[in-house]
């Protein structure tokens, strides 16, 4: 489940973008081994090579996100597969720096309240209709709307009050606070920009139909099982920093679902499909190998992957179960039988790679002694005949709803095994995901492993501020944490000026969390994919480290 991301905030070094032989005068990235033997069906393409047209690229996904309308899914897919058709106001460029993109320029007033943007002219959606301001005001008022049941793109948006549209291509946002988060939301692939037209007529339809002004168009939608794009004739606004204008070298893209991982992996390497977006863990070190193929283990800034407790009721209500609970897991053991040395484990509720983490806070250490004490102490100091403990003859029992799979979830089963030494029972309940949806909204669950990456470090409010608990509107707080001081931290952190400002009160909002221990955190979230040598250009979003296919191409 994904759970799932201002001015100024920028990406880590790691993050950067990568492009693959674009041509003369490009960088190529390391571990594109163009000098090596390929097996057949690959080819070795030299860094001064001219880009070819043509071709339909075959992508592999673990999952599709069961709706193509960003504003209305909180998918990971979304990410790479918003991309294909969407285009953004603004984006990140290569440094992580904010950039232009669908708006050439804006302005922020000093208060941070009023921004002004001043759009680019002729660009043009799939269905003929325009780009201009009152487009703009459309797409963020379909991101409110309840209608569109937005998990992300409301939140992320939610201190928008109104906007005026002073001309065609001048929209001006009036936001309740000032919010220096906002500029790096409208990078993110969630709220990528939408037909006007489609919106306003068709509403309903945008899952199955999406329309964007992005550089591939909707062909087919068969959902879970696959979806075809074309290229869009006449595409000529991409963000600069891809290095290159007009419309894509390949005739379009073939997207699969192959929810199994061995198969992701085989399929790879035969040549069925030229790149796939999640690459297993245990398969990295054997594409990394191999010089036909480039891999990518990029991590992902916003929250590490977590497993959150449900503060609103018992046994997580109680703060020594909590504390308890994650010293009964040894984090490092479960992290590499998972990750196969692909992973990194982690101790703080947001991940290393974002800006303002502070490594200064240290979690609940592996502590089984002190676990078996504080579940003592707060009364579970009685065994049942299986060994778990009971207090007023009920067990201890944690229920973690999960998506229906062939198997169960391999971090919930390891997870299962680290507690029951502690006398927890952790129990594994497979759900279609339809259900788990609708008991997530509901709060009916005492746990939930997800994560949430964001190329902002917002990721702490939009996780743990009590606004973002389910009500009104559906909120990402899966947690139910509510606590007035981290909740003064968290809006003054929003409104702070990029800095010493905001390094304090993100600093500040860590060592809260870790007070509060409103979940587990296990490990850092990975980007992993690879990509035949065979495929040209793959560049890397800096937004969130996907490929981006915009201007890739297939060597012949």
């Amino acid at each position: 489940m994904s759970l799932p991301f201002h001015a100024h905030f920028t990406a880590r070094p790691g993050t950067a973008r990568r492009i693959a032989a674009r041509g003369a005068g490009l960088t190529v990235v390391a571990g594109l081994l163009a000098s090596c033997a390929s097996p057949a069906g690959t080819q070795a393409v030299s860094a001064d090579a001219t880009p070819v047209d043509g071709g339909v690229l075959n992508v592999s996904i673990s999952a599709e996100p069961g709706c193509l309308d960003g504003h209305g899914i909180s998918a990971t897919q979304q990410q790479f597969l918003g991309r294909l058709i969407y285009d953004n106001v603004v984006t990140l460029d290569d440094n992580g720096e904010m950039a232009p993109y669908l708006a050439e320029s804006w302005d922020i007033s000093e208060d941070g309240k009023t921004y002004t943007f001043h759009l680019k002219e002729g660009v043009t959606f799939s269905d003929g209709s325009p780009w201009n301001a009152t487009v703009f005001q459309q797409n963020l008022e379909h991101m409110r709307d309840p209608a569109t049941k937005s998990p992300l793109a409301a939140a992320y948006i939610a201190p928008y009050v109104d906007g005026t549209v002073i001309d065609d291509h001048t929209f001006e946002v009036h936001l309740e606070y000032a919010y220096t988060p906002f500029l790096y939301t409208l990078a993110q692939s969630w709220l990528g920009m939408t037909s006007g037209k489609a919106i306003t007529e068709s509403p309903g339809t945008l899952c199955q139909n999406p329309v964007g002004s992005g550089p591939y168009v909707l062909e087919e939608y068969q959902p879970g099982q696959s979806i075809s794009y074309a290229k869009r004739e006449g595409y000529g606004w991409a963000p600069e920093w891809l290095g290159e204008t007009g419309e894509a070298h390949l005739d379009g893209v073939e997207v699969t679902v192959v929810a199994e991982p061995v198969i992701r992996h085989q399929s790879l390497v035969s040549g069925q499909y030229g790149l796939t977006e999640n690459l297993a863990p245990q398969n990295a070190a054997a594409v990394q190998a191999d010089p036909a193929f480039t891999y990518e283990n990029l991590p992902r800034t916003g929250s590490p992957y977590v497993l959150g407790f449900n503060l609103n009721r018992e046994p997580f209500s109680d703060p020594a179960v909590r504390e308890a609970f994650a010293a009964a897991v040894d984090t490092e053991a479960v992290t590499e039988s998972l990750g196969f040395g692909t992973y990194t484990p982690v101790d703080s509720y947001l991940s290393k790679e974002s800006k303002y983490y502070d490594p200064s806070v240290e979690g609940i250490p592996h502590d089984p002694e002190r676990a078996h004490q504080l579940l003592d102490d707060a009364g579970w100091d009685s065994r049942d005949a299986e060994g778990f403990r009971i207090k007023d003859g009920e067990r201890l029992t944690v229920e973690v709803p999960t998506v229906e799979a062939s198997a169960p979830s391999p971090l919930l089963v390891q997870l299962q095994g680290e507690v029951r030494q502690a006398g927890i029972e952790l129990e594994i309940i497979q759900l279609p995901q339809a259900q788990l949806t609708e008991l997530r909204y509901a709060g009916d669950y005492d746990a939930l492993a997800g994560v949430w990456h964001t190329n902002t470090t917002d990721v702490l409010f939009i996780r743990y501020h009590s606004s973002e608990i389910t009500g009104e509107r559906i909120g990402q707080n899966s947690s139910y944490v509510n606590d007035p001081e981290l909740d003064e931290i968290l809006l003054r952190a929003r409104g702070a000026a990029d800095g010493p400002e905001a390094e304090e009160a993100y600093s500040q909002a860590q060592h809260r969390l870790t007070d509060l221990v409103p979940g587990l955190p296990l490990y850092e979230n990975p980007s992993q994919f690879a990509y035949s040598n065979s495929v040209q250009a793959v560049a890397t979003d800096t937004s969130h480290p996907v490929p981006v296919l915009t201007y890739a191409w297939l060597a012949q």
